[in-house]
């Protein structure tokens, strides 16, 4: 069983869709297997976003990360990473297709809704920045 981590970003929350995104989640066949919701402090997200630094969107979107709480998951089931960013849509939100998360719900490309893992390698990586084993269901 494969793991990957997903965070909603601070419009979820905003905008009270937290359960119709985690619904679609569950709906799709992904268990979810540990839940939270916290402040990010700019540490974490200047290192969940290391590979972006020098670019030029890097601080607009460590600023809109930290700037109300997320909410963090870790995702499970056969091939998670793929499943969960074919749920996702593409990161802009203007050629997401209608019926995925970002499509339906994105407005703009810096602040689309949704983080979904890109890789196996990123998936581990991010994960353990965010969530011990202790508070992973599987």
């Amino acid at each position: 069983m494969e793991h990957t981590l997903c965070i909603f970003k601070p419009g979820v929350i905003e905008r009270r869709i937290v359960g119709e995104i985690l619904s679609r989640i569950e709906r799709s066949g992904l268990a979810i297997v540990a839940l939270k919701m916290q402040q990010l402090t700019q540490s974490q997200c200047q290192t969940h976003y290391a590979e972006h630094q020098g670019k030029p969107f890097f601080n607009d979107v460590v600023r809109y990360m930290i700037s109300a709480p997320v909410v963090l998951l870790v995702v499970a089931g056969i091939d998670a990473v793929t499943h969960l960013r074919r749920l996702c849509g593409a990161t802009d939100p203007r050629q997401s297709p209608p019926g995925t998360i970002r499509g339906d719900y994105a407005l703009e490309i810096q602040n689309n809704v949704i983080h979904a893992s890109d890789s196996v390698a990123s998936a581990a990586r991010e994960i353990k920045l965010f969530f011990t084993t202790s508070e992973i269901r599987s």
